[in-house]
């Protein structure tokens, strides 16, 4: 153990140290207006909009309630602290860690995930590399808590980020480190094993949330975030909340120079994602968990959500969301200047849920047929039009309201205009006001097409709008596109707007 320590700290030593030397060599430099005016957003994100986030670890073992067990399992009076005192008895008998030896990992074969993201359209993958609960997903030298060398003994990010290069991906990764500081305090509080010694550099720091985290953490924390970057070569780090916290501002300024160098040097341009506040406007991209935004942003963001309705990782009894709720996501997001991440939860063994891959199957399927109303595009003068109200949020993933036929959302390139249905009309017919003639200031439109579908569509067009009518829905159909074209080449000048 004590060995084991000591090459953690000397492996801590040397990143820290490449990372001075990184941010020496320029040209990124950790100062927030520096970084915001020079930092720009890689082209492969920005017209790549669709990739998939995967949950994978322990946690999703016990299978219950979230992939927040872990921590809820220590804390008494919650419904996981019930359930794992009655299934798996005390705590000091049975802890977290206990359940690594069931994260076997005998069906993960990352050439056949890759295979499966590609089939759904994704352009980029972001793993988790390591999630609150501490256990790393790829061959550290940092931690001897790692799928590398427990559970699964794969080097699970690793393989995958060759797996999806490999089918021309972009391959990312998350890091949810920060959380860590206070994640298992709640097995500080009684008799369980968070408290014994021989497991504190797993459990461990577990200190209270109203603590800063320490100098020591957070050089542990930059270290293990550019051990990721470098060991997986990652061009996407995603961040989760808790950095917002402003003992964290400086560590995630020198975080970004030495990342933005790292891209540059190595000819990979990178991103990072982030909430709230936590980075500093036009520094890095904004992100939004299970939410939405009323409008579109002058800088690509990214929602995050999940194709479950409450939980990231696998559980029984999982829930799925329907898959036109998922494209309205899609398409709303992308013609507000986003992107999406879309989670999925494979089972302990790596193996993933039929309904699951039945999914991305859909959503790959609809993508083939309409994808060039999502990929490489760019916002419309209008982003989009109808009657359900879209405010900004976060974590509104339950109680959003679903998209209707008469929602429209638009996508564009220099001479087509892309108007996607959040639902398919049941008699077909498609009223646009947003698409109003040149009488009223819009547009004259040469054709329109419906995409997947043979031929020009009549159509006719006014001061009210454009009206055509399509094909009935077919037992597949999911939203229809229609391709529209202008007579002339669409103005550069845009102006951001939903109209609800």
């Amino acid at each position: 153990m004590a060995a084991q320590r000591s090459g953690a700290d000397d492996e801590r030593a040397a990143i820290l140290r490449r990372i001075d030397e990184g941010i020496d060599a320029g040209p990124f430099a950790p100062d927030w207006d520096l970084l915001s005016a020079t930092y720009q957003v890689p082209d492969w994100y920005v017209d790549g909009k669709f990739g998939i986030f995967v949950h994978w670890g322990p946690y999703c073992v016990p299978a219950f309630a979230n992939e927040w067990y872990p921590r809820e399992m220590y804390r008494a009076g919650t419904r996981q602290f019930e359930h794992h005192r009655a299934t798996f008895g005390p705590h000091d008998r049975f802890g977290y860690k206990d359940f690594i030896a069931g994260f076997t990992g005998t069906a993960f074969d990352p050439v056949e995930w890759a295979t499966l993201f590609r089939r759904a359209g994704a352009q980029f993958v972001v793993p988790v590399a390591e999630h609150h609960d501490g256990f790393v997903m790829y061959d550290t030298a940092l931690s001897r808590w790692n799928a590398a060398t427990m559970g699964p003994r794969r080097d699970v990010v690793g393989e995958l980020s060759d797996a999806v290069r490999a089918q021309s991906m972009v391959a990312g990764a998350s890091t949810h480190r920060a959380e860590h500081w206070w994640f298992f305090n709640g097995g500080m509080r009684f008799d369980s094993d968070v408290r014994d010694p021989a497991y504190a550099d797993f459990y461990g720091p577990a200190q209270r949330e109203e603590i800063r985290p320490s100098v020591a953490f957070l050089e542990d924390w930059l270290a293990r975030t550019v051990e990721i970057v470098e060991h997986n070569r990652a061009q996407l780090i995603w961040f989760d909340w808790w950095i917002e916290q402003d003992v964290f501002k400086p560590w995630l300024a020198k975080f970004a120079a030495w990342y933005y160098n790292w891209g540059v040097a190595n000819r990979r341009p990178v991103a990072i994602n982030y909430k709230f506040d936590a980075f500093a406007p036009g520094s890095a991209v904004f992100d939004v968990e299970r939410g939405q935004q009323a409008g579109a942003r002058p800088m690509l963001w990214q929602n995050d959500t999940s194709v479950a309705v409450s939980s990231w990782g696998w559980i029984e009894g999982q829930r799925y969301k329907d898959v036109r709720v998922i494209l309205g996501d899609l398409m709303d997001v992308v013609a507000k200047n986003g992107a999406l991440l879309l989670n999925v939860g494979p089972r302990p063994d790596g193996s993933f849920e039929a309904e699951e891959v039945a999914l991305l199957h859909r959503i790959g399927d609809w993508l083939s047929t309409n994808g060039e109303a999502v990929y490489g595009t760019r916002s419309y003068v209008v982003t989009g039009e109808g009657p359900t109200q879209v405010a900004d949020s976060f974590l509104s993933d339950e109680s959003r309201v679903d998209f209707t036929a008469a929602d429209v959302r638009f996508t564009a390139r220099a001479d087509v205009v892309y108007a996607t249905l959040l639902r398919w009309p049941a008699d077909g017919r498609v009223a646009i006001t947003s698409l109003a003639g040149p009488d009223a200031g819009g547009p004259a439109v040469a054709t329109v097409e419906l995409l997947g579908s043979p031929g020009q569509l009549e159509f006719s067009q006014s001061a009210d709008g454009l009206r055509a009518v399509i094909p009935p829905a077919g037992p597949d159909s999911l939203l229809p596109v229609l391709k529209i074209t202008p007579q002339d080449r669409i103005p550069d000048a845009r102006k951001y707007e939903v109209r609800n």
